[in-house]
């Protein structure tokens, strides 16, 4: 449903390293007498610099990008803008990223996939007030509510597992002792419900703990 094209469009600014995602997000938002694209972004730092520059009503944001996360860029202009409202725009639809990047203050959590069908009435949802999360992520949020989350040391230990390191190395990398190492991944392997170190990484990536 769109609103009276004659009140004031709501305003787009849209974040995403690929300039043909931003292209297509362009043609959807062009065709709609509601809302008007002011500005594109193509990097994490660039976001802050554009959402000063055109002051939008809603910020379409991609979470991985290669100068850096798309979280840290919600969090920047939340701290400048506390009343600043974003969708992310993600092919990643694990539980954990969607968690932090709720957290971070994003109103909305919209897979790449959808967004032809949802983007136009999840930008109205959002400028309107509203939180608007992809059923599915929302299933996985509730499934995992109330689990102990991995410590910032447990998620380093994964991230080097995942890499491929061994205990040793993690603890000479970490500068922990190799016994303290083996605690972590004991704890981590207990946490993520993994059978060994390989399964743990499986289920981080899926659910988004660790970057692919």
């Amino acid at each position: 449903m769109q609103t009276d094209s004659r009140s004031s469009p709501i305003r787009v600014l849209a974040v995403d390293d690929h300039p043909l995602l931003r292209e297509g997000i362009a043609a959807l938002i062009g065709s709609q007498a509601d809302m008007r694209l002011v500005g594109e972004a193509g990097s994490a730092s660039e976001a802050l610099e554009k959402f000063r520059a055109t002051r939008p009503d809603v910020t379409l944001m991609d979470l991985q990008m290669p100068d850096g996360s798309g979280i840290d860029a919600i969090i920047a202009i939340r701290a400048e803008c506390p009343g600043a409202r974003i969708i992310v725009l993600t092919t990643y639809g694990g539980d954990a990223l969607a968690g932090r990047a709720l957290r971070a203050g994003a109103q909305a959590y919209l897979l790449k996939g959808c967004v032809r069908k949802e983007l136009l009435e999840t930008i109205r949802k959002v400028h309107g007030g509203l939180k608007q999360i992809h059923p599915e992520i929302a299933s996985e949020l509730v499934c995992h509510l109330g689990e102990h989350a991995l410590s910032v040391r447990e998620i380093e230990v994964l991230s080097l597992i995942a890499t491929g390191k061994a205990n040793k190395s993690i603890a000479t990398m970490l500068s922990i002792s190799e016994e303290t190492t083996k605690g972590h991944v004991r704890s981590i392997l207990s946490k993520l419900g993994a059978n060994d170190r390989t399964h743990a990484v499986v289920v981080a990536l899926k659910r988004g703990m660790i970057g692919p």
